[in-house]
């Protein structure tokens, strides 16, 4: 058995301990996970994921106190048992146009006993927070494939930015994105494409059919694994303005911020006295500020009320922004501060607050 396989059972092996334990906690019969983010993470980076833009996936994880199941239909079960799921799980197969076999089956296990979901239906009950602690904070094997997902996004970022032309359109800056993440086997969950008529205006500018024209903006939300990597990047075709040195102190001071048992709160706190002190109060209230993320792109967002405190081995993806610029990647939470995973060593930088930080690409 290889080492990939064997680190692969032990870390699901830690996950149905973990699974079980929340049944033990709270009198549970069985546990039913339908998420897309809940599956990759129940199965060490497997996916359910057909249709992209869905919550839920093709396929769903039963465990119970002795037992670990995926159900599926007839449709998917082949290719799910052959590429995606792990030995601990028993494949349970029901027909198509029979949706409700699943939960036929779900009951046949529990009797009248309580199920626990992380997208409840009918008398199920959610997840306790315990659990959403075992999803937010990653092993040791999950910071691995987010170190590689890290990498590959950032490069395919640098390759798009680096062929990119004055007069491409919008959608072919968000094509050759979705292109790049492909090619390395992650999914565009999200390209976003902006050029200079429409960058200043929208915070989230889904692509169009305008020439990108003196500058663009490309924002990745890469999903491999279940994980997500958000990084934003802008290219320039001349000099670039000096403005984004203002937004990477804005940056440097939340990031500063980050440490263990910090309240995310407190994170947003400190980007609105940033913005504040950089004279644009306004700022703060014109687009979220990311927060924590990990198998969903925004797991949990920074607001004014959000108490969860950071805790080593999160995953953070914060993105300020003014008008027409913004700046944005993943880091790790390490006890030795934080870890940018979204690095291309080859992209322009500066230092800012002991950190590398991206510059505009600037290309004649």
């Amino acid at each position: 058995m290889s080492d990939a396989i064997t680190e692969r059972d032990n870390e699901v092996t830690a996950k149905l301990s973990a699974m079980r334990t929340w049944l033990t906690l709270t009198n549970a019969r069985a546990v039913r996970l339908r998420g897309t983010d809940w599956f990759a993470w129940a199965t060490a980076g497997a996916s359910n994921t057909v249709l992209m833009t869905a919550e839920v996936g093709v396929a769903e994880i039963v465990v119970t106190a002795t037992d670990a199941f995926a159900l599926t239909d007839d449709i998917e079960a082949s290719r799910l048992q052959d590429e995606e799921l792990p030995a601990q799980y028993q494949l349970q197969v029901r027909r198509w146009a029979q949706p409700h076999d699943h939960d036929e089956f779900v009951t046949s296990l529990v009797g009248d006993g309580k199920v626990l979901s992380d997208r409840p239906h009918a008398t199920e009950l959610a997840l306790p927070p315990l659990a959403i602690s075992h999803k937010l904070i990653l092993s040791e094997a999950e910071q691995q494939r987010y170190r590689a997902l890290g990498s590959d996004a950032a490069q395919a970022m640098s390759a798009v930015l680096h062929a990119a032309q004055p007069d491409w359109t919008e959608y072919q800056l968000a094509g050759a994105g979705a292109q790049a993440l492909w090619q390395r086997g992650i999914h565009p969950a999200l390209v976003l494409a902006a050029g200079e008529d429409r960058l200043p205006r929208y915070r989230h500018p889904t692509p169009s059919s305008a020439q990108i024209g003196r500058h663009a903006m490309l924002v990745f939300c890469a999903r491999r694994h279940g994980l997500y990597a958000s990084l934003t990047r802008f290219v320039s075709f001349g000099a670039a303005s000096p403005r984004q040195q203002i937004l990477l102190d804005i940056e440097a001071a939340a990031l500063d911020a980050c440490r263990a048992d910090v309240p995310l709160s407190t994170i947003y706190q400190v980007l609105a006295n940033a913005y504040r002190e950089a004279a644009n109060p306004a700022a703060i209230e014109e687009h979220h500020q990311g927060g924590i993320t990990g198998y969903l792109a925004r797991e949990i967002i920074a607001d004014p009320t959000t108490a969860i405190a950071l805790q080593h081995g999160m995953a953070l993806a914060f993105n300020p922004s003014t008008s027409g610029y913004k700046v944005e990647d993943t880091f790790l939470l390490q006890p030795t501060g934080l870890e940018n995973l979204t690095v291309d060593p080859t992209w322009p930088t500066c230092e800012v607050a002991g950190r590398h930080r991206p510059l505009w690409l600037e290309r004649t």
